[in-house]
């Protein structure tokens, strides 16, 4: 007798029967400061490769006041960052790796619920390694009362600034302590916000951005000696991608400098306003900008709706000063530059949330810089008289 063969189920198998048929999974265990280093490197990538390609937008011509005061609601960078902001941004030129990065965030992202769970729960136990609890402070109510004078003052101490011009062959040297915000989700469920302890970051750029280096030891995805920075495509330079060389072909008028920022950026970011706020802070933050073009991008800055005066700041080295800040009215988080209150000097910047947004309470300071060296030197990881060379590649 011929039996017909029983036809099998075409229904899915359910989770107990795959458990049975499959292999126990592994344990994969990722660093938050690795996630967070592939996560940077992902969003410079995409933001690189968003210049290269966006399409463009109308021109979009700023007030040539700023408007009321800030919300100053009770209490990042970064950005936001992340957006954070983060560290100046390097030129995008291969959008292959933005792929080749996207796989290995997400691949970061699946498991880092598993790396230190308990009971199957998928929450981290502890928090990331080498973070510290987050700050809050109490947030100043910003106004533009005062804010053109202020403006005045720093951008005249800018144009009058000393600084070091490159020649050929050297490099552009900048030293900065840094902190960033780190997130963490308890076992609880509850969201905790942790920054990164501050540490150094040294850069080191050649004047037509082709060569760098970078030295951020405190950081996994940074090797103890550092990474390069070299660009051997070279290529043209941009907002998003600027060079010394770049810097000193802008135009020094503060409302033609804002229109091409304007231009150039609108349709990105949280709104115009706040991506044009955000371009002059990146240009400012790890870069040695002419002069007199430092002098128009804070006059500038002072034109965009939303930018208030700050009385009291305090960067990553605990210098207190004055600030020019404004409010990303999508998240909440003020972006503060802060500057000698005698000299009017640049000092760093600090982000700090002003009120309770995605888990992170308001006054939390989200991110913090320094900048205390900036210099030339006449070759990667060599550093000004006084602090010393890097140590030699292994």
């Amino acid at each position: 007798m011929i039996r017909t063969p029983r036809r099998r189920r075409e229904e899915p198998l359910d989770h107990a029967e795959l458990a049975r048929l499959l292999p126990a999974p592994g344990d994969p265990e990722l660093s938050s400061d690795r996630l967070n280093g592939l996560e940077e490197h992902l969003m410079t990538e995409i933001r690189n490769l968003t210049s290269d390609t966006a399409p463009d937008t109308s021109p979009h011509t700023a007030s040539d006041t700023s408007p009321g005061t800030s919300t100053g609601a009770p209490p990042v960078g970064a950005p936001a960052w992340s957006r954070a902001p983060r560290p100046a941004r390097r030129p995008g030129r291969r959008p292959v790796l933005v792929g080749v990065a996207a796989a290995l965030v997400l691949a970061a992202a699946g498991v880092a619920g598993l790396a230190g769970s308990s009971g199957g729960s998928g929450r981290a136990v502890a928090p990331p390694t080498g973070a510290v609890p987050a700050p809050v402070v109490q947030v100043v109510r910003g106004s533009t009362a005062g804010l053109a004078g202020a403006v005045a003052e720093i951008s005249g101490a800018a144009a009058r600034a000393e600084l070091p011009e490159p020649g050929p062959g050297q490099f552009l040297y900048v030293r900065s302590e840094v902190s960033w915000l780190v997130s963490w989700e308890g076992a609880d469920g509850k969201n905790r916000s942790y920054v990164d302890e501050i540490h150094p970051r040294e850069v080191w750029m050649s004047p037509d951005g082709d060569k760098g280096w970078l030295m951020e030891p405190y950081k996994e995805a940074v090797d103890r000696d550092g990474i390069t920075l070299d660009d051997p495509e070279g290529g043209g330079r941009t907002l998003n991608s600027p060079s010394y060389d770049y810097l000193r072909t802008l135009p020094t008028d503060p409302g033609l400098l804002l229109k091409k920022i304007y231009d150039e950026t609108g349709g990105r970011g949280n709104g115009p306003d706040q991506q044009a706020f955000s371009t002059i802070g990146d240009l400012l933050r790890e870069q040695v900008v002419p002069p007199k073009l430092a002098a128009g991008l804070y006059r500038a800055a002072a034109r965009i709706p939303g930018v208030v005066l700050v009385d009291d700041s305090v960067d990553a080295a605990g210098r207190h000063g004055v600030a020019i800040a404004r409010t990303d009215e999508a998240d909440g988080a003020r972006t503060e530059w802060i500057f000698d209150r005698e000299t009017y000097t640049y000092l760093g910047e600090r982000t700090v949330q002003t009120r309770d947004a995605e888990g992170i309470e308001a006054g939390t300071v989200r991110g913090r810089t320094a900048v205390t060296d900036r210099a030339v030197v006449d070759a990667v990881k060599q550093r000004p008289a006084g602090l010393g060379d890097a140590p030699p590649s292994a």
